[in-house]
């Protein structure tokens, strides 16, 4: 009996051994191969090769203060825990991100809060104002769910929560959350990006000015260099000649893309050769453009106006490239609302908002990264377009228009008494109007045997009649990209803020995600494809078995653990009783 005891003992000891030796060995091995498991279901903590790559790659510490500490709703606690894991995840994979959670509300005087919440909105980053429930009634919170980033000498701002309009609040939750890798990655490229890419904003045929677009070229300036260029019939405005090694010359790209930003009058035949053939060189571009035009100068001074054709001489073009713009205008109940005076007070006009069915409000449906999670986007007088046949074109519409959509012809006369009467929902009977399309693949030039051999073989000009894989982006309206001013100072609005609303929509991000597509070629944009699943509690239940599950929760642990000590001494006993 004492040797069996004691062959026991020793078997017990050899296994604590061999499992301190395996533990030893796996720590020794881990050391040397690093790898990592996500086990949950839809990978939410496995990188994307190009984040991977993008933290690998960084020379400097990138500091991260996040202002997501206190005592939060459980929706804030969540987008906080999660910010803190994916933060933990991009230090598995470089040692230069650091980060500290701090809690800008931590002081107990008044004033000294007040002056940490200026300080943070000067440097960029927006408040939400909550109204959260206690035991003695609810409390006004203010919440800055954002962090400041910080890189050799320079920061910037970085919003975690993601606003979108007519999205419930678990729902742009989710959202944020599902953007987290994409949003922290990109501010790291937008921060430590040495080689910026160039892109150019076309003018020439009336395009929008440079402060009509002054906040989107700020926004892109700190990815890209942007320029402004008049192409004016010069061959070499979106090209040049380089030198190659064995003495010939090669004409190439000057930009990786262009945006041709609301003209308003039609391209000369030399200007369209030079952007077809900027496009035959891999050369992107952002067609912004207005098939009818229409103002609302006009219509606050005389309610109403007329939409009528705006031939740009662009329709042979496009065309070409598999795509069509009609010559009408799109109308939405799903509306962005207008002020309109329905009167005066002594000498105050009375003011009211009423929603103005040309101004489309377009929700993303789609998962392309460019519009997946994307805040609804603001069109002004928009058009229709479809998608024609063109050899080689993979054709992907990002944007249309709701179910509840409505089509008028130009010349369409435009009057806002369509605001002051209630809209027959049986006429709005043209749904899904697509506002934007994507086209990418191998582009037929539109001069193919339309120019003159000496043209053609001229080496110095270097005609191709086929593209090699490149893409563009055509979108039925101009006023998509363009920002408001502030009307009493003058200053130019962030793009996709409405002033008279103070709703902020998603055009920027829309225009940045575009030319972030076009331009960006590590890939980082397909993170926004990350899907997070929404597990919530459903809460009538909840509110039902609430008794139950508490009762459930307090005593059931208790009789595992008592039954499991009952069932583990029976079974000691009959084990040494037998020995």
């Amino acid at each position: 009996m004492i040797n069996k005891k004691r062959t026991i003992k020793q078997n017990n000891v050899i296994q604590l051994l061999l499992c301190l030796v395996i533990i030893i060995l796996l720590n020794i091995i881990g050391s040397y191969v690093f790898t990592r498991f996500d086990l949950t279901s839809e990978k939410r903590y496995s990188l994307s090769p190009a984040t991977k790559k993008a933290l690998r790659n960084l020379d400097d510490v990138v500091y991260f203060k996040v202002y997501l500490q206190g005592d939060f709703p459980a929706g804030f606690k969540r987008l906080r825990n999660e910010t803190m894991e994916m933060l933990d995840e991009f230090r598995a994979y470089s040692d230069n991100i650091q980060y500290e959670f701090i809690n800008p509300s931590s002081g107990s005087d008044k004033k000294e809060r007040n002056s940490v919440y200026q300080l943070l909105i000067q440097r960029g980053l927006n408040p939400t104002d909550l109204q959260v429930k206690t035991k003695d009634g609810s409390n006004r919170q203010i919440i800055f769910p954002g962090a400041l980033v910080t890189y050799k000498t320079r920061e910037i701002p970085l919003q975690l929560l993601n606003n979108q309009i007519g999205e419930a609040p678990e729902a742009v939750l989710n959202n944020s959350i599902k953007n987290l890798e994409y949003n922290l990655i990109s501010t790291i490229r937008k921060l430590s990006v040495v080689d910026k890419p160039k892109i150019a904003f076309i003018e020439g045929q009336g395009e929008l000015n440079s402060g009509q677009v002054y906040d989107i070229m700020t926004a892109l300036s700190e990815y890209y260099v942007v320029d402004r260029v008049k192409i004016n019939q010069k061959i070499y405005s979106l090209t040049r000649r380089d030198s190659l090694k064995d003495g010939k010359i090669a004409v190439v790209n000057k930009y990786k893309a262009i945006v041709i930003a609301k003209p308003d009058s039609a391209f000369d035949e030399k200007d369209k050769f030079i952007i077809d053939q900027f496009i035959m060189r891999g050369g992107k571009v952002l067609w912004l453009v207005d098939p009818v035009l229409a103002s609302m100068d006009s219509l606050q001074k005389n309610n109403e106006s007329m939409g009528v054709a705006n031939d740009l001489k662009l329709d042979d073009q496009l065309f070409n490239y598999g795509a069509r713009l009609n010559y009408n205008l799109v109308l939405d109940l799903n509306s962005a609302p207008i002020p309109i005076v329905t009167g005066r007070m002594g000498n105050q006009p009375q003011i009211e908002f009423f929603p103005w069915y040309y101004f489309p409000v377009v929700m993303s449906s789609g998962v392309h990264p460019i519009v997946n999670n994307l805040n609804a986007v603001k069109f002004e007088f928009a058009s229709s377009l479809d998608t024609v046949e063109a050899s080689g074109i993979k054709k992907t519409i990002l944007l249309k228009t709701s179910k509840y959509s409505r089509i008028i012809n130009a010349p369409a006369n435009i009057n806002l008494e369509i605001c002051r009467n209630k809209p027959d929902e049986r006429m709005f009977n043209n749904p899904n109007q697509p506002v934007a399309v994507l086209l990418e693949g191998e582009f037929q030039s539109l001069f193919t045997n339309r120019v003159p051999p000496e043209i053609m073989n001229n080496k110095l000009i270097g005609f191709k009649g086929k593209s090699v894989p490149t893409a563009m982006v055509v979108v039925s309206d101009g006023d998509v990209i363009k920002n408001q001013f502030n009307r009493s100072q003058g200053y130019p609005l962030p793009l996709g803020y409405d002033q008279d609303t103070r709703q902020t929509f998603g055009n920027k991000d829309f225009i940045l995600n575009i030319l972030n597509y076009f331009c960006d070629d590590s890939g980082l944009l397909y993170t926004r494809t990350r899907e997070v699943q929404l597990r919530l509690l459903d809460k009538t239940k909840v509110e039902k078995q609430k008794i139950y599950w508490q009762l459930t929760n307090i005593f059931l642990p208790i009789i595992l653990v008592v039954g499991f000590g009952i069932v583990q001494g029976i079974i000691r006993k009959r084990k040494f009783t037998r020995i």
